[in-house]
């Protein structure tokens, strides 16, 4: 039985590398398990109790809120321009600023769209070769690890009965390091192709049309982030504040910024709220399902015991297992969450901490997304740049396998 649980396991991820509906084939794979296990009601009980999960739902469904809001009013447009506007000034940094800038942006807000628009072309026009340029902005979107508002985070602080910003401390100072080697690694990968300069193109800095900064605006998308860090446990500044009280705030703050009607605020907030469950918890609530098919056929305590015998075969798997499917899949969700469901809560039982198991294999997971030629961020970035997806993870493939290992390193 156990056997057929590891081929409908791999049957699952190949169906997911396949661009199968993730939720779909999660779901059906641990039903299908809970069914050969003589337990089907139980798959059923997980999927509901992962819908009224408290410490996932109402913190993703209020970031994305948010982040629709910032959409709406443009301060998310403005916070970009902000950040990008002096790399254009240093053509020396531009290949490591562009990575680190985008990386910064996307803690505060998933915005990969909306910074390659702006740097990629800002790039190519001071002489860097579009697929560098598409990827140094591709290698710094997996900046979002270290948002509260990302969904794996407040996931393994339920595990670890911890509060978000608690997991953020403990893996954000790896995960800072990991940026620069990305940011420097590139920038030299850029230097020995002879990509950081020498390209001609139709747009020069000179001739890009100029957006004024709005400072006020630019600020609002930081705002709930600062109140959390303020807020934290390690820092104690100002009382402790809850992810969604941040997020509501910011979004009453983009109000009183922008003064845009409070009906389509209203409106947008909640169709973030909507889009998340749909979309982000959606697929908690399937690995769910996943991972009690897992543990009812006997497959989490097979992987758990012979991860028992050695500690660096759960180091070796929580860090390359959600890499290789991230980078196949183009998303390190559904690996990430399908190991922190079944392996992760077991972490002491392997040498390891919760979170830092947890952290590393949603970390790395980000890591494969950010070098996946069928990631969503890399067809946004190829497309502004005119360039294959491919030719993107020529230049990042390495960088970013170096990241994984830094990482492995730092948190296990």
């Amino acid at each position: 039985m156990i056997w057929l649980g590891g081929l409908i396991v791999l049957l699952t991820f190949v169906a997911i590398i396949k661009k199968y509906e993730t939720r779909m084939v999660l779901f059906l794979s641990g039903l299908l398990m809970a069914i050969l296990s003589g337990k089907p009601l139980e798959a059923i009980t997980a999927f509901q109790a992962a819908m009224i999960n408290g410490g996932l739902v109402p913190v993703i469904c209020t970031v994305m809120g948010f982040a629709f809001v910032m959409r709406l009013t443009k301060c998310d447009s403005h916070l970009v321009h902000l950040l990008a506007g002096p790399l254009t000034k240093f053509r020396a940094i531009l290949i490591p600023g562009a990575v680190l800038v985008t990386w910064t942006i996307n803690i505060a807000l998933p915005s990969a769209a909306a910074v390659g628009a702006i740097l990629i072309p800002a790039l190519m026009a001071a002489g860097v070769h579009p697929a560098m340029a598409a990827s140094a902005v591709l290698a710094g979107t997996w900046g979002s690890v270290i948002s509260p508002g990302n969904s794996h985070n407040p996931f393994v602080a339920k595990l670890a009965n911890v509060d978000v910003m608690t997991v953020i401390a403990t893996l954000s100072s790896t995960a800072l390091i990991t940026a620069v080697v990305v940011a420097i690694g590139l920038t030299i990968t850029a230097f020995v192709r002879k990509e950081n300069q020498g390209y001609t193109s139709e747009v020069t800095l000179s001739d890009k049309d100029e957006f004024k900064v709005n400072i006020l605006k630019a600020v609002v998308p930081m705002v709930p982030l600062i109140l959390l860090v303020l807020g934290s446990k390690q820092l104690h500044v100002i009382p402790e504040v809850t992810v969604p009280q941040a997020m509501i705030f910011g979004a009453i703050l983009g109000f009183v910024v922008t003064w845009q009607n409070p009906q389509e605020i209203t409106k947008q907030f909640f169709n973030g709220m909507g889009d998340a469950y749909g979309n982000v918890i959606g697929i908690i609530i399937a690995a769910a399902v996943f991972t009690k098919g897992m543990e009812l056929i006997g497959l989490t305590g097979s992987l758990i015991a012979v991860m028992k015998n050695s500690q660096s075969i759960a180091k070796f798997a929580a860090t390359f297992g959600p890499f290789v499917v991230a980078i196949l899949s183009g998303s390190g969700d559904a690996a990430a969450l399908a190991f922190n469901g079944a392996i992760t809560p077991h972490a002491k039982q392997f040498g390891y901490g919760i979170i830092e198991m947890g952290s590393t294999a949603q970390m790395v997971g980000a890591l494969g997304r950010s070098m996946s030629p069928v990631a969503g961020a890399a067809i946004v970035c190829a497309q502004l740049a005119k360039v294959s997806p491919i030719e993107m993870t020529k230049r990042n493939g390495p960088i970013m396998l170096l990241g994984a290992i830094v990482m492995m390193m730092g948190m296990l």
